[in-house]
């Protein structure tokens, strides 16, 4: 595994460095922002950990940026930010996890072997959310075994929620996400939401596609 640690704290960045290494991992430590910024757009690593405080680019603006480039890998937070608005801010720019500082090393050895394993599955060629099928390889979606008929940009949308399963995606997100670049309006991904519940939960007794008001979506097999 190659796990990227943007952490300007030396002890911590040593201390951390030596618990992965012995796991078995290749570790890369930048202690600036922009280097680690840098090394998180132009290398393929498996895990990033990034703090917040960082001298030249803080990690707020390097999440930011790295999930609109559609950097993938997850990516646990750093800091010693302990305000509930800090940890909605990680999640809603695209953070999977967040440690608050001080912690215990082994609990992030912990964390990162918890989304490492997600991701793994995310990754796979079908994922499996209760009886929710997407076949990535061949864009068939399926539920109780029906198969349902989506247009490229609802699968898209789709393919976006489930990757990131149990994580909340605010509208913003979702945009970058499956838009890219194309114009998109406010109300748009709402819209799709829409219809994409029609076909996706309508049908079914159990909802997978919940709303959370102020924030975004989510898909998730609990209510």
């Amino acid at each position: 595994m190659k796990i990227l640690l943007v952490e300007d704290e030396r002890p911590l960045a040593v201390a951390v460095t030596r618990l992965l290494t012995d796991v078995g991992w290749h570790l890369t430590w930048e202690g600036d922002g922009v280097k680690g910024c840098l090394a998180a757009m132009q290398e393929d690593f498996d895990l990033v950990i990034l703090d917040v405080m960082l001298p030249s680019k803080n990690g707020w603006d390097i999440l930011a940026e790295l999930r609109a480039a559609r950097r993938t890998m997850p990516i646990l937070m750093l800091t010693a930010l302990e305000e509930t608005e800090d940890k909605v801010k990680g999640l809603e720019l695209g953070a999977d996890d967040y440690l608050p500082k001080p912690f215990e090393v082994t609990e992030l050895v912990a964390r990162a072997k918890a989304l490492l394993r997600r991701d793994k599955v995310n990754k796979g060629l079908v994922v499996r959310i209760a009886d929710l099928e997407i076949d990535r390889k061949s864009r068939h979606v399926t539920r109780g075994g029906k198969l349902i008929g989506l247009t490229r940009r609802e699968y898209d949308l789709l393919e976006a929620l489930a990757s990131n399963e149990g994580r909340v995606l605010s509208r913003e997100t979702i945009q970058e996400r499956v838009w890219t670049d194309e114009e998109s309006f406010s109300n748009t991904v709402d819209v799709f939401i829409g219809t994409l519940r029609k076909k996706i939960d309508a049908p079914f007794d159990k909802k997978l596609i919940h709303t959370v008001h102020g924030f975004g979506y989510v898909l998730k097999s609990e209510a």
